[in-house]
């Protein structure tokens, strides 16, 4: 991504690897059926489709409840946001996934990379994420950490591997 209006190219470069990452989230499910969508392959417990919904949680959590201070309202209230499965239809799941990067997207293009967020996170004791750069970076690695678990899945599920676009 080239830099837009006030984004500057340190913002640009964290967006392109976050995005990157992002694309490969959903590209590596592509064409898994519902029931796929929604099988455990592992003991822990966790789905495909589950996993993709704690990514949303996740961009929304760092990005607006973090960053932000407060957070936008969830299609599914009530929903245990640590659980790492869903009933929810698949549409509404990724749909929920691509408005929580859009989100996001949209403050990395318009908030500098040094700008403080409104609330800290209990468990960042080195102080990582202590501003957006920080939060921009955590996602990439947040993100990336899961692609190797969906990768596995899928592997699991119907044996293709090297999926999406990196």
């Amino acid at each position: 991504m080239r830099p837009t209006g006030t984004m500057t190219a340190e913002a640009a470069a964290l967006r392109h690897y976050l995005d990157a990452q992002r694309a490969s989230a959903l590209a590596i499910l592509e064409g898994l059926t519902d029931e796929q969508l929604r099988t455990a392959v592992v003991p822990s417990g966790w789905t495909p489709l589950g996993l993709v919904k704690h990514l949303g949680y996740a961009e929304r959590y760092w990005f607006q409840t973090v960053f932000g201070g407060t957070a936008s309202e969830v299609p599914w209230p009530g929903d245990d946001e640590n659980l790492m499965t869903s009933a929810h239809p698949v549409a509404e799941v990724f749909a929920f996934y691509r408005e929580q990067c859009e989100r996001a997207n949209d403050l990395l293009a318009t908030t500098p990379l040094d700008a403080k967020p409104a609330r800290g996170h209990g468990n960042d004791p080195d102080g990582e994420v202590a501003d957006l750069r920080g939060i921009a970076l955590h996602m990439i690695e947040e993100t990336a950490r899961h692609l190797g678990h969906l990768d596995t899945a899928r592997e699991l599920l119907d044996g293709r591997t090297g999926l999406g676009p990196r």
